[in-house]
């Protein structure tokens, strides 16, 4: 009998679309067994609104289940909403605590080994912040969650990954940030979780400048003779296998990426418009760093599509198959 393995899907953000792509995605079986945290209301609410013919099923940690749903199936663990009732595209901060709740469930059952890993569909942080609740991201709460210091953002499509030394920094402030620490930090952990998490033996990674042409041998600043190039000259030294750094221009270019595993991009609007470009709405955010697999959607939380059902599930689809196979490379 084939062993399958458990994934803690996260709804969040309930007036969003996070509910109803966990609906569209239970229309098809799926090749493990995914489990969502969420109110059995909320999702039988939306249903109906979508006119889906979606049958949930109760599970417990006490009596999980053995086999992945079948198609038209999803498998729920309660999770008790506050509000009485959630209108699609409509924010209620009452409904923050559950949010939550529903991340700390997911994340404590990979530490607790219930689940091989969470998947997160796109929470409103701002509605989180006004029911005074201080919550920055999922990335900065699981941290939190697993006690990890250091943890690197990364997004993916099929064919290209693209991590961050910075995330959401203002531009002014991006070249202070980049530190030999900092730097060293972020790419020993997407080095290590590329052989981890994903099984490359050895990762070729792709590093970008700071600057316009990486510098122009310091005419163009020197964060690349200073800071970047000693960095990446010493990890070397230890075996990794890092290119660069090279004008970011030109190194998103079919030759330079067609036997590349990563691209570490030194700020958020370096290397992720490049990716979205090549694939939104089929891309995936992967969390480095932390001791549990953590993938999410690409998108936000699309209040105005809300029960409309005139949504893509391609990126849910895609941060579900990244998580299966980052588990299958852990084993």
């Amino acid at each position: 009998m084939k062993s399958f393995q458990r994934f803690a899907l996260t709804p969040g953000e309930p007036a969003g679309i996070g509910p109803d792509l966990c609906l569209l995605l239970a229309r098809a079986a799926q090749p493990q067994i995914l489990i969502a945290i969420a109110s059995c209301s909320l999702l039988e609410q939306r249903a109906a609104q979508l006119a889906l013919q979606i049958k949930l099923v109760p599970v417990t940690p006490a009596a999980w289940p053995v086999q992945p749903a079948q198609a038209g199936t999803l498998y729920v663990w309660e999770t008790p909403l506050p509000a009485a009732s959630v209108q699609a595209g409509i924010l209620d901060p009452c409904n923050s605590s559950y949010v939550l709740e529903t991340l700390s469930r997911a994340g404590q059952g990979c530490l607790a080994g219930d689940f091989a890993g969470m998947i997160t569909a796109p929470v409103h942080k701002g509605v989180i912040n006004e029911a005074g609740i201080p919550f920055s991201g999922h990335t900065e709460f699981l941290a939190e969650l697993t006690g990890t210091e250091q943890v690197v953002m990364m997004l993916a499509t099929r064919n290209l990954r693209v991590a961050l030394v910075t995330t959401h920094l203002p531009l002014a402030k991006v070249a202070e940030a980049i530190t030999d620490q900092r730097l060293e930090k972020v790419t020993r952990i997407l080095h290590a979780d590329l052989i981890n998490k994903f099984g490359i033996a050895e990762p070729r990674i792709l590093v970008c400048g700071l600057n316009p042409h990486a510098g122009e041998g310091g005419h163009l600043g020197r964060e690349e003779i200073d800071i970047i190039e000693p960095c990446l000259q010493r990890l070397r030294s230890e075996g990794m296998n890092l290119i660069g750094p090279l004008p970011a221009d030109t190194l998103f270019t079919p030759r330079n990426l067609e036997h590349c595993d990563a691209v570490l991009a030194m700020y958020h609007d370096q290397g992720l418009p490049v990716l979205k470009y090549q694939g939104f709405g089929a891309a995936v955010n992967v969390t480095l760093g932390l001791p549990i697999i953590r993938t999410s959607v690409d998108h936000g939380t699309a209040l105005e599509l809300a029960g409309t059902g005139r949504i893509d599930t391609g990126s849910l689809q895609v941060a579900l198959e990244t998580a299966y196979r980052m588990a299958e490379s852990r084993l």
